[in-house]
């Protein structure tokens, strides 16, 4: 087999290309609790295609429902209008003319037929023999044919059919391969392989069919999907399928932005791939499934381009002693150091210097010691509160507030929208609105926006992001700490507020972030 270095220099001097083909839209969605809109389909489909760039993707499966079938449209007249309809591929079955006229009927071109890939599905799910299998497909791909339609073939639970019956595989490959199919995609539909296997296995597809076109699709059930399509890339697979954020069936699949960076930087491999917009396609898909992200998910994590121990920072300013190849800036983000109770002096001096701020050595070891005390109470502080946490320390003056709240009133009641009526202060002028929203915080800002759109003929920052902490211990009257995350244009920013009530802290957080905007004008 060779060591895995001289597989790997093997694998450097070859550079090949490796086709992405990202199945968000269709296994991504089949998570747990996640339904994708058609007009959400469509947005994530033009991001992928447009801007992350990758080579193909896989948006539904046929005859699930109407609903699928007007995203499916939708998705094909985009994609033929930008010319880049052969990249859109629709899972179908083998049910004669059934799938395949669904897919047409969407405007389809692609389908990605489901074949079954080990003895046990064709005859315990089909209750049928190879031969009978073998002919039901060949039907299929003669319809597909005639109707001028792509065909790659899905070969299910090819990873069991390696395990105990490989004479099947190659008995179902040996009668398909001259039948006109465009790529053979062999998925470890049940995440059971570990990487010397897919190895294994792979050259042994390699060998035997040394002209075909492989993908591979991995599951993340031994959280072995990253690995797995790496050791099937290093073994003749040409192309592999993702999903972003790593959705997918049971623990998902093989995370994009994972499989990119690692084909990219350990094996010096060739993809497609925007790595710059990795992290928009995140957050799009984040917001549309309501699964959050891991905050130590790498390269899309919140928390991954931070740095918390002050040895690091401070390593960070001796010649980037703490930095490798995924530097944050490649994936359109930047790298952050995070106050707390490990922060130590190198990380606060790197934000007080972000914001301007110049102190002394005296003073910077007091701000030091009150921001370690904040961190033993497990209070968030945020860049946005070191001018205050800097004032109250050295007995400065506080910033003056631009922007006031000198009066508010949010009624609920059952059946009906809240409403929020608001008066503030800003720069010495008052403005009294009113709005309703989906909840009291949201009818008080869409008040704030009313005042700034309407009053100033002023944008007001995009709430990007929302998190509530109380204490543990569960007790009523807990604190509520929330920290909202704002863009403003280009720049992304975080506030705190703390408060027993939860939308008065929120409330607090809105107007810390006012008057840092407002200072900026």
């Amino acid at each position: 087999m060779g060591t895995a270095e001289q597989m790997n220099q093997s694998f450097r001097r070859i550079q090949p290309f490796v086709e992405i083909m990202d199945c968000t839209l269709r296994d991504g969605e089949q998570t747990s609790g996640v339904s994708f809109l058609p007009h959400e389909k469509l947005m994530i489909a033009r991001m992928l295609l447009k801007d992350v760039n990758v080579d193909r993707i896989e948006v539904a499966s046929a005859r699930v429902s109407e609903g699928e079938k007007d995203a499916v449209k939708m998705i094909c007249r985009y994609a033929q209008r930008i010319g880049m309809l052969e990249k859109v591929e629709v899972l179908g079955f083998v049910d004669g003319k059934l799938s395949v006229d669904w897919i047409s009927d969407c405007g389809g071109k692609v389908i990605n037929l489901l074949s079954k890939g080990s003895l046990k599905h064709c005859r315990g799910q089909l209750h049928k023999t190879p031969e009978e299998h073998i002919d039901d497909i060949r039907k299929s791909l003669d319809y597909a044919a005639r109707k001028g339609m792509t065909v790659n073939l899905y070969l299910e639970d090819w990873s069991s059919g390696m395990k105990n019956s490989p004479e099947y595989v190659y008995q179902l490959l040996d009668a398909l391969k001259d039948s006109g199919i465009r790529r053979f995609m062999l998925p470890d539909t049940l995440g059971i392989l570990n990487p010397l296997q897919a190895i294994e296995y792979f050259r042994k597809m390699m060998k035997r069919y040394p002209d075909m076109h492989f993908d591979f699709h991995a599951h993340n059930d031994y959280d072995l999907a990253v690995s797995n399509s790496l050791a099937a890339v290093l073994s003749g697979a040409k192309g592999l399928h993702v999903t972003v954020n790593g959705l997918g069936e049971r623990c998902g699949n093989a995370p994009l932005s994972s499989v990119q960076v690692i084909l990219k930087d350990q094996f010096h491999a060739k993809t497609s791939i925007h790595e710059d917009r990795l992290n928009d396609i995140s957050r799009l898909v984040e917001g549309y499934s309501g699964i959050a992200v891991a905050p130590n998910q790498p390269i899309i994590g919140d928390n991954v381009f931070t740095q918390v121990a002050g040895v690091h920072a401070d390593g960070d300013s001796k010649n980037n002693l703490y930095c490798n190849e995924l530097v944050p800036e490649r994936f359109g983000r930047k790298r952050e150091y995070a106050l707390g109770k490990t922060s130590g002096k190198a990380n606060i001096a790197r934000n007080l210097e972000e914001l301007g701020l110049e102190l002394t050595p005296e003073q910077t070891q007091k701000v030091t010691k009150r921001i370690t005390e904040l961190g033993d109470r497990k209070e968030i502080v945020t860049q946005e509160d070191l001018p205050f946490i800097v004032s109250d320390v050295l007995k400065h003056s506080a910033p003056e507030e631009k922007v006031k709240l000198v009066s508010y009133m949010v009624t609920s009641a059952y059946g009906l929208k809240p409403i929020a009526c608001v008066k503030v202060d800003i720069n010495g002028q008052q403005f009294e609105t009113q709005s309703s929203g989906d909840g009291q915080y949201d009818a008080f800002v869409k008040a704030l926006r009313k005042i700034y759109k309407q009053n100033l003929n002023r944008t007001f920052p995009i709430l990007a992001n929302y998190a509530v902490t109380i204490p543990p211990g569960g007790r009523t009257d807990a604190l509520v700490q929330t920290v909202i995350t704002w863009q403003n244009g280009e720049r992304i920013f975080k506030t705190r507020g703390l408060d027993a009530d939860q939308t008065e802290a929120a409330i607090k957080a809105t107007f810390k972030m006012l008057n840092i905007i407002e200072g900026e004008v």
